[in-house]
C-alpha cells in the first residue's frame, strides 16, 4: 500500500543552481465555505519555500510540492507539538518549586530557547528527513 502525500500547487519564482523556490498561495480553512463574501474572515498568504530539485524548473512554471503525510505529522510534532510539551512540562515544575508566576512564565519560556538552537544545530540532518519532490503541472 502506497503512503499518502501532501501536496500543493505553486508557481516557481526563483532557481539557483538546484534549488528552487517555489510561491504557494494558502488560503484560509473557511475559504470554501459559500458564506464567504459576507463573513470577510477569509485569509490568503503567500508562502515561498526552497526546496533542491531534480531536473530544470523555469520562473513562472506551475509546480505541485508534495511531502509524504507521515513527515508532515513529523514536522508538526517538532513544530507545534513538542515545543509546548516543553513549555508545559517546565510551566508545571516551576510553578510547583513555589516561584512567583512571573519567574514561572520565565523559564517556561525560556525552555524553547535551547530547543531552538538545537533544532537549527540538526537543521542539515532535518533537511535530509523532510524531502520534498516538485512535479511539472501540464
Amino acid at each position: 500500500m502506497s503512503e499518502k502525500k501532501i501536496s500543493h500547487d505553486g508557481v516557481v519564482d526563483s532557481t539557483e543552481g538546484n534549488d528552487v523556490v517555489v510561491r504557494i498561495t494558502s488560503y484560509a480553512a473557511c475559504n470554501g465555505c459559500h458564506a464567504r463574501g459576507a463573513c470577510n474572515v477569509t485569509e490568503e498568504k503567500e508562502k515561498y519555500m526552497r526546496i533542491k530539485a531534480i531536473g530544470r524548473f523555469d520562473p513562472g512554471e506551475k509546480v505541485r510540492v508534495v511531502l509524504a503525510q507521515s513527515l508532515g505529522f513529523r514536522a508538526l510534532f517538532l513544530g507545534y507539538i513538542l515545543p509546548f510539551l516543553l513549555v508545559l512540562t517546565a510551566l508545571l515544575i516551576a510553578s510547583a518549586t513555589g516561584v512567583s508566576e512571573l519567574v514561572a512564565g520565565l523559564i517556561s519560556l525560556s525552555v524553547l530557547l535551547p530547543y531552538y538552537i538545537g533544532l537549527k544545530l540538526f537543521r542539515g540532518k532535518l533537511d535530509r528527513q523532510f524531502s520534498f519532490f516538485l512535479h511539472k503541472i501540464s
